[in-house]
Formats: C-alpha cells, structure tokens, sequence
C-alpha cells in the first residue's frame, strides 16, 4: 500500500484508538522528563501530526489517533486492520529512538514502552521498525509437534513442577540461526507482546482469554520441559511462528490483552494424569487449517456467541482439556495474601506493600511517599491509586490480584537495577 492510501486510510474514517506512551532509561529503569515525542504516520515519518512532552512519570498525555474501521479487523479482511504510526523520541543525553510500524486498532488502548539508552556516540540512535500483525502479514506455519513431551527416555532435565519463571529467553530467529539476538524478557512480559502480535485487542474478553491460556500453557510446557536446553541451546524459546510464537522486540501491546494476561498469569492447561502444561498449538484458520488445534478466528466467532474461556478451548482440544494453576511465581518478593488489600487492611503484607510503594516512589516522583505502619489508611489508598494510574491499572485504591503483582515486579525491577548501578 502506497503512502497516500494509507494516509487516506487512516484519516478518512471517524475511528479512534488511544495512545499511552512512556519513556524509561536503560540504566535505572525510571522515567525520563521532558523527553520529546513525535508523532507520524508509518510511511511518512517527516509529516509530524503530534509532538509532546513527558511528565515526570515518563509518560505523554493520552492520545486519540485515527484508525481503520472496527469492523475490519472482526472478520478477515484483505484491509489492514489497524494503522501503522512512528514515533520519533529524543532526550538531550540519551540516543535517539525511532519506533516504526506501531499499531493502534479502532476502540482499543495501545500502550508503547520506550527505553533510551545514554549516548555515548555522538549522533547514535536506534530503529525498532515493527513487521506486521501475524494475522495480516505472512508467516511461517506452525510444524505439528505433539502436545505432551515424553520425558522418562533419554535422561532429559525437566523441572520437578510447574513454576512461573520471572523471565523468559527469547531467541529472535529460528533455534538454529546463530546470529539471532537473545533477549532476556519478564515472563508476563513476554505473554503480553504475543498476544498483542497473533490475536486483536478488539476481539471478546473471552476470546482474547482462551488465546492468551494457550499461548501461556505452550510457552510454560518449553519451560517445564527445558525443550531448547535440552537439545544444546541457552535460550527458554523462539520467535519464529514456525516453531513457537511471534514475539516482537519492541512492539506495543493492548490495555485489553495485558489486563487479562495480569489476571490469568499463573494459570496453564493440563489434561488429567499429565504433569505438564500442555503444548496448546493453533493457526489462524483461514489461510492455514489445523484439525485438533484451535484457530485464532473461530475462537473469535465462539467467543461472538457468548462461549466462556474453557467452553472455547475444549471446543478445540477436547473436554478433558482444564485450567491449571502453578505452583510457584519466581523472583516475587512477597506472595499475594490471598485476598484484596483496602481501607481497613492491616498486618504484614500491608506493611510490605508501604515497603515497596516507597521505594518506587524513588523512582517514580509522582508517587507519595507513606508510612510504613502496617495500616491501610486513606494515604496509602491515594498511593496505590496513584500507582495504578501510572502503570495502567484501574485507579481503585485497592491492591486486587493484578495490582499485587505489579507492586512487586515493579519494586524488583527498580531495587535490583539500582543496587547495580
């Protein structure tokens, strides 16, 4: 599609999608102030329609953006679905970023996480240029493996439960191309991007639901099983479509898709009388069909009809196909208390939670500061509300299961990065 029609594209329809953008360092991991954001059309980069500032949360105001029609992405379509802008972010000190391809969908929440690393040349900068939606470009179909790994044969190394790794490592290439980049990435992370890059923001909760419990149970069955490990290689999997998922360095992700990953993150899918997470394969089923497997847009019609999450699954892999939970989330500092934390809480885990609310307030100014007295009062509701609102959460003042474990993959990220530097 040539520049003039997809500016067209873009522009002449009364669709909107919202932009949420946020600019960290590489060294602290802490927002960065007053960095300068431009805004174009893919395509044609020079054609500024926005340029913003960073608050000092990192974060630019939301933004409204013109979008193809709904419809074209509820129904396979010849028509790009979504449009593509770059943003263009620079901060006197740190190398320019150039992110390209990003994707903002009709009625959905793009959320674009932006990393500058210090210059140390002058003139350096850095190209993300995002390829396009598995459902729209074209990719390598997925080679059948079977869903359960025989593990007593060979000696293999296995884990002894299913945990939920705080990272995952993702070979960007094929397993055997050696000039693939490796990239260490938070395991929910991780789930998010995939999601984000095989399905639409658009689609119904439950759909989006059933995809993500699939993508989560096939990328848990390469940890438990050490798959690549096991035959020679260092990295957890790949990004190529032909063997595991599309991940893409760099790319944003939807507010609907990371609000459900947030909620179902240690879940997985077994099957009775197997240890295992399930290896849960599928193909879109239209240009690629896949008996057995569940496809992308018929999980989308059943999920039309008011299918629930498992209704959907099992439709495709059987009724003795169920929901898992893990045993173990790594690298979390405190586990969830088992119930939501708000005005009248108090003990431990309250106190933990002030704890790590404060010291990301180092590196999040905008976050009050509270004190640590094990008390659930109105400051630290106005704390956590405020935090929710910095990461995207709904602003509730309460500390529900999503929230918990944001609290603590935040407070990891910015403790652990500090105590390096």
């Amino acid at each position: 599609m040539n520049t003039t029609s997809l500016k067209s594209m873009q522009t002449d329809h009364p669709d909107e999608g919202t932009l949420q953008l946020s600019v960290l360092s590489s060294i602290r991991n802490q927002p960065i102030e007053d960095a300068s954001v431009q805004i174009s059309y893919t395509g044609n980069p020079d054609s500024i329609i926005e340029e913003v500032k960073t608050d000092a949360n990192g974060m630019i105001p939301e933004i409204q953006l013109p979008a193809p029609p709904l419809e074209y992405s509820m129904a396979p379509s010849e028509a790009q679905p979504y449009a593509e802008y770059t943003f263009r972010i620079s901060k006197e000190g740190f190398e320019d970023l150039d992110i390209s391809g990003a994707e903002i969908l009709p009625d959905a929440t793009a959320i674009q996480r932006a990393v500058l690393s210090p210059q140390t040349t002058p003139g350096a900068f850095e190209d993300i240029v995002i390829p396009a939606h598995t459902l729209y470009g074209e990719y390598p179909e997925k080679i059948p493996e079977d869903e359960i790994k025989p593990m007593d044969t060979s000696g293999e190394i296995v884990l002894s439960r299913v945990v939920i790794p705080e990272y995952v490592v993702v070979h960007d290439g094929t397993p055997s191309n050696p000039t693939a980049k490796d990239y260490y990435v938070r395991y929910r992370d991780y789930i998010k991007n995939v999601a984000s890059s095989e399905i639409y923001a658009t689609w119904p909760d439950n759909t989006i639901r059933a995809n993500v419990l699939a993508i989560m149970s096939f990328t848990l069955n390469r940890v438990y099983t050490e798959w690549y490990r096991n035959k020679g290689y260092d990295f957890t999997i790949t990004s190529s479509t032909a063997f595991d998922h599309k991940w893409i360095n760099g790319r944003n992700i939807f507010e609907s898709i990371s609000r459900i990953v947030d909620e179902l993150f240690d879940n997985y899918l077994s099957r009775p009388g197997v240890r295992q997470p399930i290896l849960t394969q599928y193909c879109d089923g239209q240009r690629v069909q896949c008996p057995n497997w569940m496809t992308q847009w018929g999980s989308k019609y059943l999920g039309d009809q008011g299918y629930s999450a498992i209704e959907i699954l099992r439709n495709f892999y059987g009724s003795n196909m169920y929901i898992n939970t893990a045993e173990e989330i790594s690298g979390i500092p405190a586990s969830w208390p088992g119930q939501p934390l708000d005005i009248g809480s108090s003990g431990s885990k309250v106190r933990q939670m002030q704890e790590q609310l404060n010291a990301i307030a180092n590196a999040y100014p905008a976050l009050p500061k509270i004190s640590v007295d094990g008390v659930f009062g109105e400051n630290t509701q106005n704390a956590v509300k405020k935090f929710q609102q910095i990461f995207g959460l709904p602003a509730t003042g309460i500390v529900d299961y999503s929230t918990w474990y944001e609290i603590q993959e935040i407070y990891v990220g910015v403790t652990r990065i500090a105590e390096l530097v």
